[in-house]
Parts: structure tokens; C-alpha cells; sequence
């Protein structure tokens, strides 16, 4: 393939304007599932559930598949595999390392059964791939709806769980002994991370979901440490992230995830980047002297 036949593959902004209005939903739902994962990707980072987010999305994957085998909804198979992940984490891992083991059992199995299901599953490839690896979608007004619907419902939730998950975060036996219910907040904590999981599948894939629900954060934990600003730019980034992949896979046959990825993945470097430099700043002379 030539460089022309490449870039044409990549970018063909032809009857780009149609193709916008004709995608306005999943624009929108793009910009949705940014600032859902914005939000909950600051506390992934804080319980240190980065790995719990790829189990869980394991197994919602495996949920969509037997849900498209079955010709029923595959928002609601990715809901319910998402749920039985989250449920079995929080219940069974309540340390780290019990956690990771979980996890570790998990993945394969839900990896294992999602292909099995495709494999079994006669329709369009282009169905199975998307599952994998996402999907430029006509998104309709249902859809849309119950994608709000339910990132409102974990964002309320997050919110109403604020400060005792933001204080268990931080020192889970001090919270404990204070009094707060860190056993119930953790299991609260991965339905509604199983939740977001399950519906950022629809957008990004099951193995890229870490590009929505854990890079933003990440990067935005390397140029911030008060915890609003965190969330912030975490949003912020999330959602250029999502919609600007969006955007560009608009104008292409690739499917969505390589430049949501590469979006995310190059504004981590420049946070890393950025707080790597105000590290080695040296402090002003005055500083230096008291």
C-alpha cells in the first residue's frame, strides 16, 4: 500500500458534513461516556483498579457476545456480564492481592467465553470485531437515552459516595477504623464501575476500554494533585480523547479505537512530559534560602 492509499485509508474527509449529521448521536454519547469516565477513571487510579477495569470488561465482553449469539440486546449482555464481574471482584477480593488473583481468573475465562460465543455467532464479522475492538455506530435516540441514563446514574452515585470513597481511597484501615463501611463502599464502587464498563464498550471495544476509564486519569495525575483539578482534567481529556477519535473515525474505514488510543496516549506523554519538567524545576533562590 502506498503512502497515498494509506492516508486516504486513514483520513477521507469526502462528504465529511453528512456523515456528521448523520452521526450526530454518537457524537454525543462519545462526549457522554468522556466525562463519565473522566469522573470514576480518578477513583480507578486512587483504589489502584486499573487491572480490575480490564476483568470487568472481560467478562462484559463476553456478556455482549452471548447477547449477539442470542439476538437480544447487547447493551443489556455487556450490563449483566459487567455486573457479575464487578459483584465477584468486590465480594471475593476485598485485598489487593485476593483482588488481582480474582481478576486473574477472570480474564480468561470471560475472554474465553466471548470468543466461543463468536465463534458461534453466524452474522457479520464486522459485529464481532466491533465487540473487540469498537464501532462507529448509528447510535439512535433509545440508545442514546439509556447510555445517559445509566452514566447519570453512576455519576449521581459517585457523587452521592464521595467523601467516604474518596477517604477510603486514601487510607482504607484509617476510614475502617473512623467508622466508614469500606467493605460496602467497595462493593458500591464496582457496580458502578462495572456499569461504566459496560456501557463504554458500545464506544471504544472491550480491549481498549483502559483508553477511556484509566489513561485520562492517569495523565491527569501527572500535571495535578488536588483532587477537583484531577477530576477535571481528567474530563477534559477523556472527552477529547473519545469525541476527537470520534471525529476523525468519521472520515475513515479504520475502526474508532486507534485514535481514540493514540489520542489518549499522546496526552499522557505530554502530561508526563509536563510534570517530568516542573519535578526537576529547580525553586527560586528566595525559596532556596529560607
Amino acid at each position: 500500500m502506498s503512502l497515498d492509499e494509506l492516508w486516504s485509508t486513514l483520513f477521507d474527509f469526502t462528504d465529511y458534513a453528512a456523515l456528521l449529521d448523520l452521526l450526530r448521536n454518537s457524537v454525543i454519547a462519545g462526549a457522554v461516556l468522556g466525562v463519565l469516565g473522566g469522573v470514576i477513571g480518578y477513583f480507578v487510579m486512587a483504589r489502584d483498579l486499573a487491572f480490575a477495569v480490564h476483568g470487568i470488561s472481560e467478562l462484559s465482553f463476553a456478556g455482549a457476545s452471548a447477547a449477539l449469539l442470542l439476538g437480544i440486546n447487547v447493551v443489556a449482555g455487556s450490563l449483566i456480564g459487567s455486573l457479575i464481574a464487578a459483584l465477584l471482584i468486590g465480594l471475593l477480593g476485598s485485598r489487593a492481592r485476593e483482588r488481582n488473583s480474582i481478576i486473574g481468573v477472570l480474564m480468561p475465562f470471560g475472554l474465553g467465553l466471548g470468543i466461543l460465543f463468536l465463534a458461534l455467532y453466524p452474522g457479520r464479522s464486522s459485529n464481532k470485531f466491533g465487540l473487540l475492538t469498537g464501532q462507529i455506530v448509528a447510535v439512535d435516540n433509545p440508545q442514546l437515552g439509556a447510555l445517559i441514563v445509566v452514566a447519570a446514574i453512576v455519576l449521581i452515585g459517585l457523587v452521592v459516595l464521595w467523601r467516604p470513597l474518596l477517604f477510603a481511597s486514601f487510607d482504607e484501615e484509617v476510614a475502617a477504623a473512623r467508622g466508614v463501611p469500606v467493605r460496602a463502599l467497595s462493593i458500591a464502587f464496582m457496580v458502578l464501575l462495572g456499569l461504566a464498563t459496560a456501557v463504554s464498550l458500545h464506544i471504544v471495544g472491550a480491549l481498549l476500554v483502559l483508553a477511556l476509564l484509566v489513561t485520562p486519569a492517569a495523565a491527569a495525575l501527572r500535571v495535578a494533585t488536588s483532587p477537583p483539578v484531577v477530576v477535571g482534567l481528567s474530563v477534559l481529556f477523556a472527552t477529547v480523547s473519545t469525541v476527537g477519535g470520534i471525529l476523525l473515525a468519521l472520515g475513515s474505514s479504520v475502526p474508532i479505537s486507534p485514535y481514540v488510543t493514540t489520542l489518549s496516549f499522546a496526552i499522557y506523554l505530554v502530561c508526563r512530559l509536563v510534570g517530568r519538567r516542573d519535578r526537576v524545576r529547580p525553586a527560586p533562590a528566595r525559596a532556596r534560602l529560607q
